[in-house]
Formats: structure tokens, C-alpha cells, sequence
């Protein structure tokens, strides 16, 4: 199996794993488990990056706010604005909570 089918195989295994799963601390203890400080960190701050473009917040600001390169809040933005963009989605039921 290439490198690659075996990424995507976990990573959707992951998915439905989570979205089976209602139970708000138990994921965040996972989070705690799987990753360490650094990548709940990054993980964190584009989270807070996805938030705030879609707040249509600067990207200058942005960047100062959340000490982010402009790249990676480029990229995101680019992201946000693909038709039927995952990150679009998961902002709308952000919005529904």
C-alpha cells in the first residue's frame, strides 16, 4: 500500500471515528493525547486564522494578532473561498452551535 492510501485510510477512519462521537471532552482529551503541545498549538492558531478571515478580519491584523506569516493566511483565505471549501462548511456549523 502506497504511503499516501495509507494516509488517507487513517485520516478517514479518524473522521468517522470523531464524527460518531458526540462526547466534547473526550475529544479534547484525545487532542491531548495524539498531539503534543506544539501541534495542539498550530492547530490552535489556524483555527483561530480560519475564524477571524472568516470574521473578514485584515490579513495584516491577522498576522500581528496571531504571530501568522502571511503564507499561511493566504493560504487559508484561498481555501475559504473554494467552491464547496470543507473549512466554509465546518465555519457554518461553528456559526449553528
Amino acid at each position: 500500500m502506497l504511503e499516501s492510501e495509507i494516509i488517507s485510510e487513517n485520516l478517514d477512519e479518524l473522521a468517522a471515528v470523531l464524527a460518531e462521537t458526540s462526547d466534547k471532552s473526550l475529544i479534547a482529551d484525545f487532542f491531548i493525547d495524539i498531539f503534543t503541545p506544539a501541534e495542539r498549538s498550530n492547530i490552535a492558531s489556524r483555527w483561530a486564522l480560519i475564524k477571524a478571515l472568516n470574521k473578514k478580519t485584515p490579513q495584516r491584523t491577522i498576522a500581528k494578532d496571531l504571530g501568522l506569516s502571511l503564507c499561511k493566511i493566504t493560504r487559508g483565505s484561498k481555501e475559504l473561498r473554494k467552491p464547496n471549501s470543507a473549512l466554509a462548511k465546518i465555519l457554518q456549523k461553528l456559526d449553528a452551535l
